[in-house]
């Protein structure tokens, strides 16, 4: 491009010297196109001097009020996968010329593709010059609209288009976002764009952002005349379709529609801005598109979350076609099952004439006792709401959000929208007001089936979707017009019956590898992802469940985690849910479960370590009828978290006749592994030489057609592909037909955990002994890095939990990595330490001489890291689903803050 030496007309010119933060001077170039001097910022320089030539560029497009700054990190990862970046100050804006632009006609959109087309021109990017290397559009707010146009215009040279946080259509009956509609109010706009700060300063204020950096971005824009452009770009919002620029947005919208490349839509959920209505608008303009939703960012996505990271790591593979790691083998595990749909059971249960009229689901209430659905209610149920559900719009490939808690109505929406080929969005009320909506904006679904309160807050919170009641007939006026439903279960499941008699008959099944289910995980580690599963993995997860569990119609199953309720229709074995709170699993009680199982004869029972936990503590409050429904189980089953040995046992209290029995799995692979507690004391005999702090809690061999292997890790890091050798502590990698899909619009996370094609890192570390178990030892995001080797978390918090009155432990690490400390944080029962004693803090020293003593005695082989710390809180953290999963890295920040002096509160 042609130098530009003499910019003193330019108000807002700097130097070829200047830095910015991050920002390095050879980046920084001035020239001239379309007759206007231009600033922008390009890494090619540097990557020639590292003697390397372009695979292609990234054309990366600001919005308002930012300038190309905002692009630095994606300028400094494209010299790492040498990719050249350029970074475009737009006209009027950021370092680049401002033309005279009278109030009320700023330059508009047409003109900002006019005057891009001819910079790239410029520039050899475009046109008669270009040099046949792609061309990656990346835009951002305003800047995506501009990048998208330019990628419609100049489909020969686009190789990918990549879009964060932008809109590309306002529909007519919807309200530009508050901040916008101030913005744009005759008394507002010039006082708030132009003649002072307040808009920079506002955006500015949505990340958190270093004084520096915020400096950085006010650099261009210090006096009113600066900032005239900022002014012109909310003046050229098409708010209306007689706006001036509102054809050119819809040409630009209806041209990235026809733009077969490969895309990938980066999102902030907490913007404020362009909100989800625009992601999902994008989405139905490029249905191919990979999506990765950052939670917790905001509007200032580059500033917010690793935008650069994951854009080029997607570059790398769909465009460069690199792989994530060296191969590891595909190969069919030689044990895949026969594709069964989900509701086969129960439709063979309820279409049989013997078992028809047997108990299917069993919902014990507090007051009004056992409330009985049989089979065939069941199944007649399910198929008339499933033709409702249809009559009434809902349609294959669909989503469908269940917002209903465990019991008939849900097992009947659940089969009856995996029926019809639509995808259930299954998350758990535990996840609170927030995780949920974070879950069902994320999974955006077309259809919401829900409780009263479910509908409230999804009017109130502007959940999308359809809304259904699921409730009876009765349906008040007020009621629908308060809560904006559109009918009730009760009035489709009529509907259905209704056209059932007319003949009417369901669509076609879907196919094994349709989408069936988005399931969310615990969060335990981060918010909850949606784990995408298709009938076919859900089928295979049902028939592995029904094999470890002995599940079948003579054997019927106390699900003390209700949703485990689900599995047990979809193997045709007849479930109970006790009487508890079924977003808060500790609160199973033994007396609940006894008269859960009295119920249903049940012959199997699955809770938590929590909720078993509780059951044990409250045995005395077991009724004669209870104990004796518990003393026929043959099977207990505890998963949700590893569980010592120890702890396991105690469940032999109340199952005295009962194979007691810990299976390992995830919401991504159910399950993994199995194993007995006769088995796991077994595995512990054998492993008598190995220190148990290295332990952890041996979980078994893998379930029939699944895989296991660890990838090494060294110094917190994986190093070398997984293996099957013993004794190598490392990420848990598993593979079989029941792993998931794909995590849903998370693109970068699926990759992560992709890194070998056909595997699933689970995120856990542990270790196969020389027999092929499977010993879990904790977290990959919990290791302790110490200056002498990692420390796993488990071992150590097993042996603190055998100590007197120990509820919880968690063994966490303070300080950097690499020379972490070992601190011990344990929940006590409040009979062992009341008052004073009990308050969060220092534990008291008898306490922490047990701990410390424990610890030293499970290092005693294998002497490692010292305990530097024990601390003690009235309740520890754990996850919604089960608790039962610690959430140490929360605790590791609290003992953080204790330990450098600061305040002391709950964590």
């Amino acid at each position: 491009m042609t130098g530009a030496d003499d910019l003193t007309a330019n108000e807002s010119s700097v130097r070829r010297d200047e830095l910015w933060p991050g920002v390095p001077a050879s980046w920084s170039h001035h020239g001239v196109a379309g007759g206007l001097h231009w600033h922008y910022l390009d890494n090619l320089t540097d990557l020639r001097a590292a003697g390397l030539e372009p695979r292609g560029t990234i054309l990366a497009v600001h919005g308002n009020p930012t300038w190309s700054y905002v692009w630095r990190t994606v300028l400094d990862a494209g010299l790492a996968a040498a990719w050249r970046v350029v970074a475009v100050d737009q006209i009027g804006m950021g370092h680049s010329e401002r033309p005279p632009s009278p109030p009320g006609q700023p330059r508009r959109l047409g003109q900002r593709l006019d005057d891009l087309a001819a910079f790239t021109d410029e520039l050899g990017l475009s046109g008669a010059t270009w040099d046949g290397r792609p061309v990656i559009p990346l835009g951002h707010d305003w800047g995506g609209v501009v990048a998208s146009g330019w990628a419609g215009r100049h489909p020969r040279e686009t190789a990918a288009l990549i879009l964060t946080n932008t809109g590309l259509h306002q529909d007519e009956g919807e309200h530009l976002p508050a901040l916008l509609r101030l913005a744009l109010m005759p008394g507002v706009l010039p006082g708030a764009t132009e003649r002072s700060p307040a808009f920079l300063q506002a955006t500015l204020a949505l990340a958190d952002l270093d004084e520096d950096v915020k400096d950085a971005y006010r650099a261009p824009y210090r006096s009113a005349r600066s900032r005239a452009a900022i002014r012109g770009f909310v003046e050229d919002i098409p708010a209306h379709p007689g706006h001036p620029s509102h054809e050119t947005l819809a040409e630009v919208a209806a041209g990235i529609s026809d733009l077969e490349r490969p895309a990938l839509l980066l999102w902030g959920p907490r913007d404020p801005v362009f909100q989800e209505r625009y992601l999902h608008d994008l989405l139905q303009r490029l249905p191919h598109a990979d999506v990765h939703r950052f939670e917790g960012a905001s509007h200032l996505l580059p500033e917010d979350a690793d935008v650069a990271g994951v854009a080029l790591r997607w570059i790398q593979r769909r465009i460069d076609g690199l792989p994530a790691a060296g191969p590891l083998t595909t190969d069919p595990t030689g044990t895949e099952r026969p594709f069964q749909p989900i509701w086969s059971a129960m439709q063979e249960q309820g279409s049989d004439p013997q078992s028809a009229a047997r108990p299917a689901v069993v919902a014990m209430t507090e007051d009004a006792g056992p409330q009985i659905t049989t089979w065939g209610e069941l199944l007649e149920r399910t198929e008339h709401l499933a033709l409702g559900l249809s009559d009434s719009g809902v349609r294959a490939g669909q989503r469908v959000s269940l917002l209903i808690p465990p019991g008939p109505e849900l097992t009947a929406a659940l089969f009856a929208v995996l029926r019809l080929g639509a995808v259930a969005v299954v998350a758990d009320a535990g996840l609170g007001v927030s995780g949920l909506t974070r879950a069902v904006r994320g999974a955006r679904p077309d259809h919401i089936i829900g409780i009263e309160r479910a509908l409230a807050a999804a009017r109130t919170l502007r959940w999308p979707g359809q809304r259904y009641l699921a409730a009876g007939l009765e349906s008040s006026p007020w009621r629908r017009r308060a809560l904006g439903y559109a009918g009730t279960t009760g009035e489709l499941v009529e509907r259905g019956e209704g056209m059932a008699r007319r003949g009417a008959s369901l669509p076609g099944e879907p196919a094994p590898e349709d989408d069936a289910a988005i399931l969310f995980t615990s969060g335990s580690t981060g918010p909850a992802k949606g784990v995408v599963h298709t009938h076919r993995s859900l089928s295979a997860m049902v028939a592995t469940v029904a094999e470890i569990c002995q599940l079948s119609p003579e054997r019927p199953f106390v699900a003390g985690f209700a949703p485990f309720a689900l599995l047990g229709t979809a193997t045709g074995a007849p479930s109970a849910v006790p009487a508890m709170d079924v977003t808060a699993p500790a609160t199973l009680t033994a007396a609940a479960l006894g008269e859960a199982a009295a119920a249903i004869g049940a012959s199997a029972v699955f809770a938590s370590p929590s909720a078993l936990e509780n059951a044990v503590r409250t045995a005395g409050g077991l009724s004669g009828a209870g104990r004796e429904a518990l003393a026929q189980v043959e099977i207990f089953l505890s998963a949700g978290a590893p569980i010592s040995a120890s702890r396991l046992a105690r469940a032999q209290q109340l199952l005295p006749n009962a194979s007691l029995r810990t299976p390992y799995g995830m919401t991504e692979a159910l399950p993994v592994t199995n194993i007995s507690l006769e088995e796991i004391l077994e595995a512990e005999s054998q492993a008598a030489g190995v220190s148990p702090a290295r332990r952890g809690t041996c979980v078994g061999f893998p379930v029939p057609g699944v895989e296991v292997r660890i990838a090494a890790v060294e110094a917190g890091a994986r190093v070398g592909d997984p293996t099957q050798d013993p004794h190598v502590t490392g990420e848990v990698v598993v593979r079989g037909p029941h792993v998931k899909d794909r995590y849903d619009r998370l693109w970068a996370t699926e990759d992560d955990s992709r890194t070998w094609p056909g595997w699933h890192r689970t995120g856990d570390v542990g270790h196969l002994d020389t027999s092929g178990r499977l010993w879990i030892e904790g977290r990959m995001a919990h290791l302790i890095t110490s200056d002498r080797g990692i420390v796993t978390p488990v071992g150590i918090e097993n042996a603190v939990l055998d100590l007197p009155g120990v509820l919880r432990a968690a063994a966490v690490g303070v300080g950097p990595a690499g020379t972490q400390r070992l601190v011990v944080v344990v929940e006590t029962d409040p009979a062992f330490h009341r008052g004073a004693l009990a308050a969060p803090g220092l534990a008291p020293p008898g306490l922490s001489r047990a701990v410390r003593s424990a610890c030293a005695d499970a290092f005693a082989s294998d002497p490692v890291v010292p305990v530097s710390a024990v601390l003690r809180v009235p309740v520890i953290p754990t996850d919604v689903r089960h608790n039962a999963k610690v959430d140490r890295s929360r605790l590791a920040t609290w003992a953080a803050g204790v330990l450098a002096g600061g305040k002391v509160g709950a964590p």
